[in-house]
């Protein structure tokens, strides 16, 4: 039995050999199909894997509530009155049990002119709590956190990328920073922080190397809640009034994390009759991001597919032009014994090999897939920088088994599919016809 099948794939592969420009044709659709479907899902399987790390980082068990300015009806407002307020922050840790919320940050932040000497930038200013700290994993390079005692002293904790811009050549630690009309004292500086980008419409981006940390009490009593901003020209200000900005709160277990996210939206509803405030679970959007990928995937395996499936009618084509071909050679075949089984097995024997050795190199060539896109992303960036956009240049391709097992059924499968009837088509041929055929 055994015997029999080598003789049959070695007869297959005589056969093809004889025309190999027309079998290395008809096996490159299989190979493109198979490549594509590994390719595809790595890239796909990168994108998630990207969205989900960085929703991970906001953490699961962490619910974010935001302020929101409202749109105005008529525009007529001068100084607008919104967001969260102190009044909301402490509603929400004396009906919450500490037994469930491990952390609580508020945090108020805005966009002001920094100087030193000649020079001047603008910097994100953010008034925090101590926690702000470990919540957003910054790290501290030079100096000293923020911490409890300091309550309203001037003093600042910059950036990385803020304080290399305001001190290119010294240490920041206890020079002075002019922020507007207000002095601080520099009392740390943190270690380079990866942006978080953008993820769905619920979170913005968040790029932490332009920042500089105050104490929160500090912002409120030098900077105020009440900011005017000139429009136009002249005398013309519109202002606003915003206590927090944000409101970030640790839940000890994830099976908390819902009941107490309805329950802050039930105290803010209570006491907001605006909407002003967004609540935002991170595990729904990791939920979310599950599911976007799920259904991601579907969709490039379809793409995938059609192309396979392209493939196959291209492989049909070529077996049934060599069917016509070898008609005389089925005749005399079938004259010397061999039954129609014999004819189906040695077809259907040659597509497999067609579609099997262009599955193979697909796979060999898909399994490549990461040094082949870090090399082209490479080269790119050597010929122009900005060519490429920024989730281009932090992708990194990851390759899913499944999808290297299904790529490799897939095309066994339609080379199985599309082989049987040009199969089927040699064994039923007369053999008195056959013979006759020239």
């Amino acid at each position: 039995m055994n015997g029999s099948i080598a003789q049959t794939v070695r007869l297959g592969l005589k056969s093809l050999l004889l025309q190999k420009m027309r079998s290395i044709l008809a096996a490159l659709g299989i190979f493109i199909g198979t490549t594509t479907v590994i390719w595809l899902v790595a890239m796909g399987e990168g994108v998630s894997y990207q969205a989900q790390q960085q929703i991970m980082e906001l953490g699961a068990t962490n619910i974010i509530v935001r302020s929101i300015e409202p749109s105005a009806e008529d525009g007529s407002e001068r100084v607008k009155l919104y967001g969260l307020k102190r009044d909301d922050y402490k509603r929400m840790l004396s009906n919450l049990p500490s037994s469930i919320i491990s952390r609580s940050v508020p945090i108020r932040e805005l966009q002001r002119q920094f100087m030193v000497a000649d020079r001047m930038f603008d910097v994100k200013l953010v008034g925090c709590t101590p926690g702000y700290l470990d919540l957003n994993r910054l790290g501290i390079a030079r100096g000293r956190w923020i911490r409890d005692r300091d309550d309203r002293d001037n003093v600042i904790v910059l950036a990385d990328q803020t304080a290399r811009r305001l001190f290119p050549s010294e240490n920041p630690i206890g020079k002075k920073v002019r922020v507007e009309s207000d002095v601080y004292t520099v009392i740390g500086q943190t270690q380079p922080r990866t942006a978080s980008a953008a993820i769905g419409g619920s979170l913005d981006a968040r790029d932490y190397s332009m920042d500089a940390y105050i104490p929160l009490e500090t912002f409120r009593h030098r900077v105020g809640d009440q900011i005017m901003t000139r429009t136009g020209e002249g005398f013309n200000f519109k202002g606003e009034i915003v206590e927090l900005t944000q409101i970030t709160l640790t839940v000890n277990d994830v099976e908390d994390v819902d009941q107490t996210a309805a329950i802050v939206e039930n105290l803010l509803a209570k006491y907001h009759t605006q909407e002003d405030y967004a609540v935002v679970v991170p595990k729904e959007l990791l939920q979310q991001a599950e599911r976007t990928r799920a259904m991601f995937n579907a969709l490039l395996v379809i793409i995938a597919g059609i192309s396979l499936l392209v493939g196959g009618i291209g492989i049909m084509n070529i077996m049934l032009a060599t069917v016509t071909e070898r008609t005389r050679e089925i005749g005399i075949r079938r004259a010397l014994g061999a039954k129609r089984s014999d004819i189906i097995q040695q077809f259907l024997t040659e597509t497999l090999v067609l579609t099997g050795s262009g599955g193979l190199l697909g796979v060999a060539i898909g399994l490549l897939c990461g040094p082949i896109f870090r090399a082209t992303r490479g080269i790119l960036n050597y010929l122009s920088p900005e060519i490429l956009p920024p989730i281009v240049q932090t992708l990194e391709p990851r390759i899913a088994l499944w999808s290297v097992l299904l790529s490799v059924f897939i095309s066994l499968g339609v080379g199985l599919l599309f082989g049987l009837y040009p199969a089927r088509r040699a064994a039923m041929m007369n053999p008195i016809e056959a013979l006759r055929h020239e």
